[in-house]
Formats: structure tokens, C-alpha cells, sequence
């Protein structure tokens, strides 16, 4: 491997695919070696999570049916997990693509070693569950009268676009927690602060529409928004025009700096590890 042709571009990652995507998956695997339930365990707490939710605001406060695309009334707990699992994501994602600099500092250390795709393997082993939970959030549609149609398809954008988000913002953090260690626990803060700015367990559509234009500058709105739509059905992504254009020129910034960021203090990373 020729470590200055592979420097985190496109085509360095590309020609690194197969090693990428075996990386991963060992990744995915070393979480959960040595437990009896194994990846089973990376599935329990999030439906824990939405069982909880489920119950104190649907049962207990009786949050009811929510507005969705064209007019439509969506039970509660179909509208609740469709913001979760992009959610839970982007959660896991960005926490574990953060740490990948100080978890594979043996990586780091080797010189033949291209560091930059080490992000990216920590944003794929999430995709594993992830898969998963949109199985469970499509069967859940099912079960309420929401069959799949051609909108569904859109799921596949939706996660290409919490995917490019959350490396973007991966390197960024992954580049910092080298020097900075606390960046962990800030991005952890910041992560709480941002599932309540977040519409997953309220409607965006309740707000004022200034209210709403700010919350807008949240990129995930477009993408908890988006998965709801693709599984009620009735809008496309394009539809949504300005949503789109903000939320690409956003994450192809975010990535621009992130692989910037990393580059520029790349040679620096064996020194501090």
C-alpha cells in the first residue's frame, strides 16, 4: 500500500475497499467478542429505548397520532422509531468513529498504514445494525397498514445521506481526540442535547414557522423527515428542494474540512499516540 497516493481521497478509499470492508466487519465483531448474546446486545438497548419512549409519551401522556406527509396521521410509536433509527445511527457512528485514531493507535503507529480509512471502518461496522433496525421499522409500518411501495427505496438515500454526515463530522472529531481527549465527553454532550433539538419524539410541523426554519438548521431534520416520508410514502427527497440543497452543501462542507482537518495533522498522529 503506497501511503502518499492513499491520503483519504476518494479514489484511496475506493482502492482500499475490500480491505475497508473487512476491516468493518472485524470491527463489528470485536465489540461484542466474548459475550454469551453477542450483536444481539447491539440491538436490545435500542429497542429498549424505543419501548421506553413508547410508553411515556404515547401511553403515560398520550402524545396520540402525529401529522405526516400529505395530510396524513401516523401512530405514534410508527413516527417515533422512524426517527430512531437514523438516530441511533448517526449516535453510534460518530461516538465510535470519534475514538478511531486512539483505539487503532497500533494502526497509527505502522507506516505502511493509510490512518485515513480508519474513520470510515467505524462508520461502516454501524451500518450492521442499522440494517437491521430499518427491517424492524419497515415490518412495524406493515403492521400499521403502511406497505412498502416506491418511496421506500428512498431509505437507501436517507442512510447514504446520515452516512456522508457522519463521516464528515468523524474526521473532524477522530483528527482532534488525538490532541484533545475530552472531545469524547463533549461530543457525548452534545449528542443529548442534540436528540431533543432533534424531531424524533416531536413533530417539527407543531412549531411556528420561524421556529421551524431554525430547527431546519439542524441537518438530521432533513434526514428524520426523510426516513418518515419513506416509509408513510407520498414525498420524494427532491421535493424538497431547499432541504436538499442545504443539507448537501452542508455535509460536503462538513466532509471537505473533516478530510482537510485530517490530512493536515495526519503526521503528527504516531508523534502524540
Amino acid at each position: 500500500m503506497n501511503k502518499d497516493k492513499k491520503n483519504g481521497s476518494i479514489k484511496g478509499l475506493y482502492q482500499n475497499r475490500e480491505l475497508i470492508w473487512k476491516l468493518a466487519c472485524n470491527d463489528f465483531k470485536k465489540r461484542y467478542a466474548g459475550s454469551y448474546l453477542g450483536a444481539i446486545w447491539a440491538m436490545i438497548q435500542p429497542v429498549v429505548t424505543i419501548v421506553m419512549y413508547y410508553i411515556v409519551f404515547d401511553v403515560i401522556m398520550k402524545s396520540g397520532a402525529q401529522d405526516g406527509p400529505r395530510a396524513t396521521s401516523i401512530p405514534y410509536v410508527l413516527f417515533l422509531t422512524a426517527g430512531l433509527v437514523p438516530w441511533f445511527f448517526f449516535q453510534e457512528a460518530l461516538t465510535h468513529g470519534t475514538a478511531a485514531m486512539v483505539e487503532y493507535n497500533y494502526l497509527v503507529k505502522k507506516v505502511v498504514f493509510d490512518v485515513s480509512i480508519l474513520p470510515v471502518i467505524k462508520v461502516l461496522a454501524a451500518i450492521f445494525i442499522h440494517i437491521f433496525f430499518v427491517c424492524v421499522m419497515i415490518v412495524m409500518a406493515c403492521v400499521y397498514g403502511y406497505y412498502p411501495s416506491i418511496y421506500t427505496i428512498q431509505i437507501l438515500y436517507y442512510s447514504l445521506c446520515v452516512l456522508l454526515l457522519t463521516l464528515g463530522l468523524a474526521y473532524i472529531t477522530s483528527s482532534i481526540m488525538v490532541f484533545f481527549r475530552d472531545i469524547a465527553q463533549i461530543i457525548g454532550i452534545i449528542l443529548q442535547i442534540g436528540m431533543w433539538a432533534t424531531p424524533i419524539l416531536w413533530n417539527i410541523e407543531s412549531l411556528s414557522p420561524i421556529w421551524k426554519t431554525i430547527i431546519s438548521i439542524n441537518p438530521l431534520v432533513y434526514v428524520v423527515t426523510g426516513y418518515r416520508n419513506s416509509v408513510v410514502g407520498g414525498v420524494w427527497f427532491f421535493e424538497d428542494v431547499w432541504g436538499t440543497v442545504y443539507f448537501w452543501c452542508f455535509t460536503l462542507i462538513m466532509l471537505w474540512l473533516g478530510t482537510t482537518l485530517f490530512n493536515r495533522l495526519k503526521p503528527h498522529f504516531a508523534d502524540v499516540l
